[in-house]
This record gives structure tokens, sequence and C-alpha cells, in this order.
């Protein structure tokens, strides 16, 4: 299966479950069982839109796109920037 849609599915998917909109998907990554995604969703919608809150998701896939599992990873507010050090 292709990148893109291994993306595709990951974040429908989740959306569907959680029944929130999908933000976009930081990353994808090939696994020997699939495919591992990290999906970031709105959780919670705020005006302004900074002060949404997002939930970032780790959700797993088989080689066929079929959902195996997934677990939120991080809760922030939407205008949050990471800190790095």
């Amino acid at each position: 299966m292709p990148i893109a849609e291994a993306m595709r599915l990951a974040a429908g998917q989740l959306a569907e479950l959680l029944q929130c909109d999908p933000g976009s998907v930081s990353s994808v990554k090939p696994t020997d069982e699939g495919w591992t995604a990290d999906v970031e969703v709105v959780e919670v919608e705020r005006i302004p839109e900074t002060t949404s809150v997002m939930g970032s998701y780790r959700v797993q896939l088989d080689t066929r796109g079929n959902l195996l599992g997934y677990e939120r990873t991080r809760r922030y507010a939407r205008g949050q920037i990471d800190q790095r050090k």
C-alpha cells in the first residue's frame, strides 16, 4: 500500500472512531505488521482556534490498511509550540 493511502486511512478511521475532525498526520512509518501513523485531531473546538484542544494519537494499521489499534500520546492547545532543548 502506498504511504499516502496509509496516511488517509489512518486519519479517516481514527476520526470516525473518535467523532473528531483530523487536523493532520505528523508521521507515517512502515512496520513489520503494516503502518504506524501519528494523527493530530481536534478534540474540543474553541474560539479563537488557537485555544482548541488537540490530541495526538498513534495509530497502527495492518498491511491492508485495517485499524489494529490506537492510543493518545499527547493532549495540547492548538497554538502551543513544542519547546526544544
